[in-house]
């Protein structure tokens, strides 16, 4: 070990260190970042030439609990996932939210509004938001000789 460093790493050690602190004294899921994030879905958004796709993890969501608007340049899905009672079940630990929660995304380039769609497939949302004619590039004739 180097200066009584358990894997050589200083901010290693005192990562772990803070997480096995707080983890009894907080109610933390296992360490820092999950409990923070929690409430924030995992969430991807890539450009094609026609379009901008933005998928979002959503596990055990069916299509009535979700809400996707456009507006401003700005994309807002808000979630409502109902609280399941489960009787005679003591829980241990709980780290999949309930209730409502969200994303709201700027959006890179301007779309059109009425051509988006939404879709849930195997616990993923896919939004698919056209660009725009505005948005997308144009082939410019150049004259002359």
């Amino acid at each position: 070990m180097v200066l009584g460093y358990r894997y050589g790493n200083p901010f290693r050690q005192l990562r772990d260190e803070m997480d096995r602190l707080l983890t009894g004294y907080l109610p933390l899921a296992d360490g820092l970042a999950p409990q923070f994030f929690r409430n924030q879905p995992a969430v991807n958004l890539w450009q094609r030439e026609d379009a901008l796709v933005v998928e979002m993890e959503v596990p055990g969501v069916k299509s009535d609990q979700v809400d996707v608007s456009v507006a401003g340049g700005e994309l807002s899905i808000r979630i409502n996932r109902p609280e399941t009672a489960e009787e005679g079940v003591t829980y241990h630990r709980r780290e999949r939210s309930v209730g409502s929660f969200g994303r709201m995304l700027r959006l890179p380039v301007e779309v059109d509004p009425d051509r988006v769609e939404a879709e849930i497939r195997d616990g993923v949302l896919t939004v698919t938001l056209p660009k725009a004619e505005s948005a997308k590039p144009r082939k410019i004739t150049v004259t002359g000789t």
